[in-house]
This record gives structure tokens, sequence and C-alpha cells, in this order.
């Protein structure tokens, strides 16, 4: 959502406003470029539409508290906001709309060639076949990655070059993360078994 320049239409200083007001449309104008965005806005991108020196965590921050009893809030994931419906609507959702497309339906089996991919990255299919003592179908690379969960990486630097595979941006989103080092410890997710034991 990233722009190489500043819009010179936008009044971004508001100074004919009144303090109070003034932060109040600082907030709007986030919770609207929030609302337009379908993906994570960072920080930069944000600063954009507010006053020098305005600061955006804290107008992120009092925009959360007038959404508290809406059915949707601001998540902070890879490494940016946006909007995402509180859980407690998703069978609500699922009930009325067509949203089919938008689930990932993983199975145990897909969330842990996922979790191998996102500790192991760039890791190519070999990698993951070591991991797993099997190969990993070209079907369900291909399902990940129409999905946006994963994506190409850098070529090996092995003989044959093989493309390597990594997490993506809407990876983050799926699970919730702001960045991959909020990945739960991988140690619990092998005793839990939700991932193979590497012994590394």
């Amino acid at each position: 959502m990233a722009k190489d320049h500043a819009d010179p239409d936008l009044d971004r200083e508001l100074e004919d406003l009144p303090p109070e007001l003034r932060w109040r449309e600082w907030m709007r104008r986030i919770e609207a470029v929030l609302f337009a965005s379908a993906s994570p806005v960072p920080r930069e991108d944000l600063a954009r539409v507010v006053g020098h020196g305005a600061s955006v965590d804290l107008l992120v921050e009092d925009l959360a508290a007038d959404l508290e009893g809406r059915a949707f809030e601001i998540a902070q994931v890879a490494g940016g906001w946006m909007f995402r419906t509180r859980p407690a609507y998703a069978p609500a959702i699922r009930a009325a709309a067509d949203v089919d497309e938008q689930a990932h339906d993983l199975n145990e089996y897909d969330v842990a060639v996922l979790a191998a991919i996102a500790y192991h990255q760039p890791i190519t299919r070999d990698g993951l076949k070591d991991i797993f003592g099997k190969e990993i179908s070209r079907d369900l690379f291909g399902r990940m990655h129409a999905r946006g969960l994963i994506g190409t990486g850098p070529r090996s630097p092995r003989r044959g070059a093989p493309y390597t595979y990594v997490t993506t941006e809407q990876f983050l989103v799926a699970f919730d993360l702001e960045t991959l080092q909020d990945l739960p410890d991988r140690e619990q997710l092998e005793d839990a078994g939700v991932m193979p034991a590497t012994g590394a």
C-alpha cells in the first residue's frame, strides 16, 4: 500500500482544528486507511495521513478502544495493522456468507508442513522430505501457494539450484503473527505431535 509521495491536497497538520478534533480526525483517517486495505498497513504508511510528530501507536490504541464492543477489531500482524472480525462472530459469518474461498481448511499434516517451512526457511522439497521421511506432494505446495501462505524463496546454493520455499505475509496474517519470532516454541510443537522431531 506504500506510496512514494504524499498527497499534496492532504492537510496532515489540521492546524485550524482544536487539538481534540484534530486527534479525532487523525483517528478517522487511520480507520479509513485500514478499512480500505486488504493487507496489514505498516506504521510508515499510516504516518503519511497524520500530522508531523503525531504518535501512530497512540492513535491506533485510541481507535482500538473506540471499537470496543464492535464486531471487528484492529489486529497487529505482519508488521502492520489491519481490521479483523472478532473470533466470536466467525460462526455467524460462516452461516451467512460464502467464505469457502477464504477458509484455509488446513489439516494437521498441512499445518505440520507449513510449520516446517516457517522454522527452516528457506527450505527445499528435499529438505522437507528429510524432515518428514517422505516426498511432499506438488499438489500440497500448489494449494498453499494458491492461498498465499508460501512463496518461492531463493535458489538453493547446491547442485541443480533447486527452488526453496518461504512463508509469506499472508501466512503471518492467517496465523495472527506479527513476525516469525512470534512462532510457538518448536520443541513444544514437536512434543504435541504437530511437527515431526528434527533431532536438531
